[in-house]
């Protein structure tokens, strides 16, 4: 099946006792066994090592990316926290994107650090600047591309011949543009990780992540630590993720040419300073953009002429869009990453990797776009700072 079949049909099957054409949630803590000698036969025993709404959830996750198998987690970074867990040991050192979602940059820096794990923050969007920093004991390669919120790029085929030659994992946070735009596994990536919160949901109703493995060895190592620490995603929730998939392409097609014409609106403003979005001519990675993935997504950033006083009372004030955490829903969402999503960044290493005061992040959603480029000029016409 083509993709946007597999959306709709990887995965399910009608329920065998009523017909039922959506997976039920098996809202259970345990499994009845038919026998000792027969435990397991069935596959499920606990939900919390396995349940088959998750199972259901992570057979669809397999197929849209092309992997071995799939690992649900209760959350984005629970499924961050997981992969570093199963292929870094203390004494380890791995190599992280230097533009990386905030919580990617807390977990590294405040809690790994402690048990003897080294992390390097390294511009991944060079792989030559990448291959400085790589050690004797370096075992894993994390990008996040595009990166959040500066939209940053790396090129996965570059950074996973690298990973190789070192013999070492690269996970690809591939969240912005899943696996309908943007194939992490097939461009060399060993594990594409995403929070399942953003597109695959799609309306700001759960949390969750995802990590979909190469190879089933891989794989393996993710499911004993899903089980061993307890973080396997919920049957409510994976059975909401699994509806929001089943609509992902049409939604990702049309937030996508909304942000195209929002970006344009933008970049020909006289009261904006600047604008990053990859669909842009305008951008400096646009060629990477066109190579490496099939669309450009609806994550934006722009900076407002008078910094950030005059961004504040941008984001203070604009109709339709809502001021909120998250990406990735059919609402559209303004955030401003410096006090939200990435406060628990340093002030110095956030300057250093281009993350400004003033910059505004835009997930674009599936309003009329007509409707949305006027709530922004509005704004903007109103700015007096």
């Amino acid at each position: 099946m083509r993709f946007r079949s597999k959306q709709i049909h990887a995965g399910i099957k009608p329920d065998p006792t009523t017909g039922a054409i959506l997976t039920p949630i098996y809202q259970s803590t345990t499994f009845v066994q038919e026998s000792v000698d027969s435990y397991l036969a069935k596959g499920f025993s606990y939900s919390r090592s396995g349940n088959p709404t998750v199972r259901a959830l992570e057979n669809k996750l397999t197929e849209l990316e092309g992997g071995a198998d799939t690992t649900c987690f209760t959350t984005g970074m629970a499924a961050v926290h997981g992969t570093m867990l199963a292929f870094l040991n203390a004494g380890d050192h791995a190599i992280i994107s230097d533009v990386a979602y905030g919580g990617t940059y807390r977990l590294c820096t405040q809690v790994l650090n402690r048990f003897g794990i080294e992390f390097t923050f390294a511009d991944t969007a060079n792989p030559d600047s990448v291959k400085k920093v790589v050690r004797k004991n370096t075992k894993m390669f994390f990008t996040e591309t595009p990166a959040n919120p500066t939209m940053k790029l790396s090129d996965i085929a570059a950074i996973s011949e690298i990973a190789k030659a070192q013999n070492a994992v690269h996970v690809v946070d591939n969240t912005f543009l899943t696996p309908y735009y943007q194939r992490a596994l097939d461009l060399g990536a060993d594990l594409s990780l995403h929070s399942t919160t953003k597109y695959f949901d799609g309306h700001n109703a759960t949390v969750g992540g995802a990590v979909i493995a190469k190879t089933q060895e891989l794989d393996e190592k993710m499911r004993f630590i899903q089980n061993s620490t307890g973080s396997i995603m919920s049957p409510q929730v994976a059975w909401l993720t699994m509806q929001g998939c089943k609509t992902l392409s049409v939604r990702m097609d049309q937030q996508s040419a909304n942000a195209m014409q929002i970006a344009r609106f933008l970049e020909a403003h006289p009261k904006v300073k600047q604008v990053a979005y990859p669909g842009l001519e305008s951008f400096s990675q646009h060629a990477l953009a066109k190579k490496q993935a099939s669309g450009f997504g609806a994550m934006m950033w722009f900076e407002v002429k008078g910094g950030l006083p005059a961004g504040k009372q941008l984001m203070d004030n604009i109709e339709l869009w809502t001021l909120a955490e998250n990406l990735g829903s059919v609402e559209s969402l303004i955030t401003h990453p410096v006090t939200m999503t990435h406060a628990a960044v340093a002030k110095e290493e956030r300057e250093r990797v281009g993350i400004i005061d003033g910059l505004v992040r835009l997930s674009v959603g599936l309003e009329d776009s007509e409707d949305l480029i006027e709530a922004l000029e509005k704004a903007l016409a109103a700015i007096t700072a």
